[in-house]
């Protein structure tokens, strides 16, 4: 990412919680972003509005391998210096062998391979030197995996960290700063409305260490603070 104003993000997943505060907090940063939502209108556009034009919204489908080429023929030409995708569903606390077969296979879908296939449909948009990020969690470290509950939820997590090491491995001489980003636990309809965070006190440190990581070789799994969280 350069230190000039032109810097251009795309925010995959930017229609409420954590990816809307992303989107808005880049913008008030004088970055150009582009973010993505599944339905228009909503508090995304209205940001949109507001943001005397440094902040624009495309629709996205992420789970939809079409809707994702046809985002990429749209912004074909276009450089960026950030692609960061925000993904994520919770189909609530059953144990593992309580878990539907269908349930199982919308939430590994969701968090675990429709976050890889944005990277690799969109990862050619991104600038040499650019960096392609991730929004992960604490629950995806297998190490820190010892209290009970959301099983569904962590393995999804784990499996997109996994998923992402393979990424890195793939393209480790492409130049790209690669980053999975656990932001806390955030007030979020996934976080719950007892969690200590908010959104609008943790992305700006996420933004942070977005900044501050930019140009870092390899793949580092990050917390808010910029510290390594243990796989």
């Amino acid at each position: 990412m350069s230190a000039t104003t032109n810097r251009r993000a795309l925010v995959i997943g930017a229609s409420r919680g954590l990816g809307l505060v992303l989107a808005d907090e880049l913008a008030r940063r004088d970055w150009q972003v582009i973010a993505t939502t599944r339905q228009g209108g909503g508090e995304l556009q209205a940001t949109a509005e507001a943001s005397s034009g440094q902040l624009t919204v495309e629709s996205l489908e992420m789970t939809s391998v079409e809707q994702l080429a046809a985002l990429r023929e749209r912004l074909a030409g276009t450089r960026l210096d950030l692609l960061f995708v925000n993904a994520a569903i919770d189909r609530g606390n059953l144990p593992i062998g309580e878990v539907p077969t269908d349930m199982f296979t919308e939430v590994m879908i969701t968090n675990a391979l429709s976050p890889l296939r944005a990277l690799e449909a969109l990862r050619g948009l991104v600038a040499p030197g650019g960096t392609v990020a991730v929004m992960s969690s604490e629950q995806g470290s297998v190490s820190r995996n010892t209290e009970d509950g959301y099983e569904l939820y962590k393995a999804s997590k784990a499996a997109l960290n996994q998923l992402m090491r393979s990424y890195a491995t793939r393209y480790t001489d492409d130049g790209q700063t690669k980053l999975l980003i656990d932001p806390g636990h955030n007030q979020t309809e996934l976080g719950g409305p007892d969690a200590p965070l908010s959104p609008k006190e943790s992305i700006p440190a996420v933004v942070d260490v977005l900044e501050a990581q930019a140009g870092a070789p390899g793949l580092q799994f990050l917390d808010r603070h910029g510290d390594t969280v243990p796989w």
